[in-house]
């Protein structure tokens, strides 16, 4: 599939091919909007007549030289499943990709993240269903994130190479993705050979990758019903798991000399991660980068693919093989701590465990907040505040409910209970004063959720003109934020019954909306009357004091992006397509 500004790069692709394997599909539209999905369902609807399936590569691909037999390979092995040749090294399917490398298989399944679509193989029906889903949907989602929900709405396995078919060339983008840095596969090897495709490592629970400077988790929910995943990061994740933050610290004094500490520790805390989940999760020794080229390779798009947003490809050139030895080493370190078996209550949390109930939690953010309180030794139960004796047992009631009526004149904030754990009477009463919350679990309905989910959707962000008719200046407040001042509330409460989480000056919504722009998708930000505006008009900011001894720690930029993308890979079960 091709542009005619690209159509030279096509020809050469396809003329490289076994002869009648890869026919050229232009865009039908050209001069209009530039779309993705409108070209790969022109792709998508060119199937033989007899074929049992369609292949759909993308013109900037190289291919491996085992390509064509690789790929036939896996067909004849899985020849239901939805086939991605290809996973970028900071996604959280290049993660999957490489805890299959250390597993050993061939094939990964894919976890919650749009299907990689830049290289895919589709059984006849679903490339047919595919065409479909997809023009009744033009306008709405890139064709990455729309095959992950065809895929998941329609249960067609998806699977992942291990290592890539293709690797990406980087001719320039089109599409608008430029903003996001070199693209590059987890793991590309040109001269790899075909072996027992049918090898495959099914259920992943922990995805951990590297990206926009930022080492995260994608940890799925062990809880009956529709499959759920949590954003976090990977050092709150080890936190959790029973690994001290301050081992983790030592352990990466003194690796490298590059210059760069944010890319030597956000390599090593993915490797570790890596490693510690592979053992922990019992998948047996693994092999040595040394001797096993895949793994080797996996490892080493680590780095780069972390700090990609921010480096071009010769500055990631100059790092690359000082980044390649941390992540070896952080690998090392995650497998032996993962033989270790540290205990589940993390050695930072409270001497004894504290016994929280949380109301209003049946949410995706009641699950965020439980699983933060979780990892911070905490353990937390449901609780329902009417009911008799429910709070005897707890020492604290965190009531998530407020958040729902929030609006309007009413100020959006969390009610705090300090309770007495034998009779479950309350000592301390607090609200603690959120302000306008983003992130994982938080809707897409708020001033700043509208916005990232707009940017997500390739919408132009539209902004109250003039100012002073739309919200007030908004007081942004990460999930992850609030869960760490709940943890600290719970064990030091504030002599104040009421008191303000966000701190610094207040931020215009247009100051926000150029945030999104960067974090999340370079698209126009554009005034509208106020009554034209998306996203639901927040509740006041009362005066009240900070939290004692604590401050919110999450960048806004970085925040924005991680919300961006759960709102991409899970809020979208919350909304139609």
């Amino acid at each position: 599939m091709t542009h005619p500004k690209r159509l030279a790069a096509a020809e050469q692709l396809a003329g490289a091919a076994p002869p009648g394997a890869l026919q050229v599909v232009m865009d039908p539209d050209p001069g209009g909007r530039p779309s993705v999905l409108r070209t790969a369902l022109a792709a998508w609807s060119a199937i033989g007549e007899d074929a049992t399936h369609h292949l759909v590569v993308q013109d900037d691909m190289l291919l491996s030289d085992s390509f064509f037999e690789r790929a036939g390979a896996a067909v004849e092995a899985m020849p239901h499943a939805a086939l991605a040749l290809f996973a970028l090294w900071d996604s959280r399917n290049g993660a999957a990709v490489r805890l299959g490398a250390l597993a050993g298989a061939r094939w990964v399944t894919a976890v919650n993240e749009y299907f990689p679509c830049v290289a895919i193989v589709l059984p006849r029906d679903a490339a047919a269903g595919f065409v479909d889903y997809g023009r009744a949907r033009l306008d709405a989602w890139p064709d990455d994130i729309l095959m992950y929900r065809f895929m998941r709405d329609n249960g067609i396995p998806g699977h992942v190479s291990v290592p890539s078919l293709v690797e990406h060339e980087d001719h320039g983008s089109i599409s608008g993705n430029a903003f996001r840095g070199p693209r590059r596969s987890v793991c590309f090897l040109p001269d790899d050979r075909p072996a027992d495709e049918s090898v495959r490592l099914p259920g992943l629970r922990v995805a951990p990758f590297f990206k926009n400077g930022v080492a995260q988790c994608a940890v799925r929910l062990e809880e009956p019903g529709p499959e759920r995943w949590l954003h976090l990061e990977c050092e709150s994740f080890l936190e959790g798991s029973g690994i001290r933050g301050e081992r983790l610290d030592s352990a990466m004094l003194g690796l490298t000399e590059v210059t760069d500490r944010e890319a030597v520790r956000g390599t090593w805390l993915t490797a570790f991660t890596l490693g510690f989940v592979h053992r922990r999760d019992g998948r047996g020794d693994a092999p040595d980068p040394a001797r096993d080229p895949v793994l080797a390779e996996a490892l080493a798009t680590i780095g780069p693919g972390g700090i990609s947003h921010r480096r071009s490809e010769e500055q990631i050139a100059e790092v690359r093989d000082e980044l390649a030895a941390v992540a070896e080493a952080g690998l090392a370190a995650g497998l032996a701590a993962g033989e270790r078996r540290p205990s589940r209550r993390p050695a930072a949390g409270p001497a004894r465990a504290v016994a929280v109930g949380l109301a209003g939690g049946a949410s995706p953010l009641g699950e965020h907040i439980a699983r933060g309180l979780r990892d911070k030794g905490f353990t937390v139960a449901a609780a329902d505040p009417g009911a008799e004796g429910m709070l005897r047992g707890l020492d604290a009631l965190v009531d998530l409910r407020p958040l729902h009526r929030a609006g309007g004149r009413t100020p959006a904030g969390v009610a705090l209970r300090i309770l007495d754990r034998a009779t479950g009477a309350v000592r301390t009463d607090h609200t603690l004063y959120t302000g306008d919350l983003y992130g994982p679990g938080c809707p897409r309905d708020s001033v700043i959720g509208a916005l990232v989910w707009d940017a997500v959707r390739y919408q132009p962000l539209k902004v109250a003109e003039p100012p002073e008719a739309g919200p007030r200046p908004l007081h942004p407040l990460h999930t992850a934020d609030l869960a760490d001042a709940l943890a600290h509330a719970v064990v030091s409460p504030p002599a104040e019954r009421a008191v303000l989480l966000p701190v610094g000056e207040p931020l215009p919504v247009r100051d926000v909306a150029e945030l999104v722009r960067e974090a999340v998708r370079p698209v126009p930000v554009e005034g509208a009357p106020a009554s034209r505006r998306r996203g639901a008009g927040p509740g006041p900011v009362p005066q009240a004091p900070r939290l004692p001894g604590w401050k919110p720690v999450r960048e806004l930029r970085l925040g924005l992006h991680g919300f961006a993308q759960w709102l991409a890979y899970e809020g979208i079960r919350y909304a139609p397509v």
